[in-house]
């Protein structure tokens, strides 16, 4: 007869509970750790620097009505700023006549105007006192300007943009971005929230504004703060001061100021400005400058112009123009493209943020524009 064997019990055996809640463990820790180096790295393709900020109060705006597509506006081009007039050369000291010549008109200078021709023949003192008026006719008259009595140029009011987030940053990023122009009088602040992951649990938050006033010429930046928060992270913070003499950005580095210069918030409206006044400026093949103040230097983007592309929003079809920085070959400098609806006042629908060949943040409008009314803002449209 065979020995008898021992039974074999075909049921697993469980593993100890300790050893299960330390598998448990380890499990979220690396999860958590994975979370925290994309949230680095997501905050890494947006830029940031670390310095204490102050930043100013938020102006507020109440969003009562949707912004619908409509034909965009034909303004009259803004003057460019007059030209600072010289001073006047001091009067020569009057030479003596003979007493046998003739008495002659007493001679008066005859003030510079920058905008006459090198040949134009010299005229009375009255002209360089009408000298502007007369410049404003001219180019009111000019071939190929705006009849006069075109209505000019009124800065939108305060808006809320809302997009969705998606993108690639060492793996599938999601979350919520949201832009809003706010002004009050003459001066203005562009803010840029975005957030990824959860609203609940964002994995990462970066906040830009710019902060400054609005000239005829379009926006004048005064400061820049941007402010990121990775969780259980510090808060990372950097500032840029604008004034007449130039810019001071994060690094504490000094550098002079250039015509139109931009922050990287308040670029997109002034974009809106430039393509409200100057729709020409669109075209396939076309070439736009944009000075811009960066937290660490100061450059000077040239976006060219690609073309009109329909975009497919939550609301339907938008045609918007599509620009795009000339940054290839650099990989160290973000690119940051845009398209801009004419139908929606030349406001940016959708912003891609790439570095590199992989790595991108896709911002997608997803309802129609808010908008502030002209009496919740307390004053009229600059004009």
């Amino acid at each position: 007869a065979a020995p008898d064997r021992p039974a074999v019990s075909s049921i697993p055996q469980r593993p100890h509970r300790s050893v299960r809640r330390g598998v448990f463990v380890l499990l979220v820790g690396l999860t958590l750790l994975l979370h925290l180096w994309l949230a680095d790295r997501v905050g890494a393709l947006l830029g940031e620097d670390s310095q204490a900020v102050d930043s100013p109060p938020r102006l507020q705006a109440a969003f009562v009505r949707e912004l619908l597509q409509a034909a965009p506006p034909v303004v009259a081009p803004t003057p460019a700023a007059p030209p600072r007039r010289r001073a006047p050369a001091p009067a020569a000291a009057p030479v003596a006549t003979p007493a046998s010549a003739p008495h002659a008109a007493p001679v008066e200078p005859i003030a510079e105007v920058a905008s006459a021709p090198a040949s134009a023949p010299e005229s009375a003192p009255a002209l360089a006192d009408g000298a502007a008026a007369a410049a404003g006719e001219a180019v009111a008259s000019a071939p190929g300007s705006p009849p006069l009595g075109e209505p000019a140029f009124a800065w939108p009011a305060s808006t809320r943009l809302s997009y969705t987030l998606t993108g690639y940053v060492r793996g599938e990023v999601l979350g919520t971005a949201q832009v809003e122009w706010l002004r009050d009088g003459d001066r203005y602040q562009v803010h840029l929230d975005v957030v990824v992951g959860p609203g609940f649990a964002p994995l990462m938050q970066r906040r830009m504004t710019s902060d400054g006033e609005i000239t005829p010429q379009g926006l004048v930046p005064r400061r820049y703060d941007e402010q990121t928060q990775v969780a259980f992270g510090r808060t990372r913070t950097a500032s840029l001061h604008f004034d007449a003499d130039g810019v001071t950005l994060a690094n504490g580095q000094r550098h002079a100021g250039l015509p139109a210069l931009q922050d990287t918030a308040s670029q997109f409206v002034q974009l809106t400005y430039l393509f409200t006044t100057g729709a020409e400026r669109l075209h396939p093949g076309g070439r736009i400058e944009m000075p811009l103040a960066l937290p660490r230097r100061v450059d000077r983007w040239v976006y060219d112009v690609i073309g009109e592309e329909a975009l497919a929003t939550p609301f339907g079809p938008v045609p918007a123009w599509h620009l795009r920085p000339q940054r290839e070959g650099d990989a160290s400098s973000l690119s940051i493209e845009a398209w801009f609806a004419p139908s929606l006042q030349y406001l940016p629908v959708r912003i891609v943020i790439r570095r590199g060949a992989e790595e991108f943040i896709d911002l997608m409008i997803e309802r129609l524009p808010l908008q502030a009314t002209e009496e919740a803002l307390g004053g009229s449209a600059l004009r």
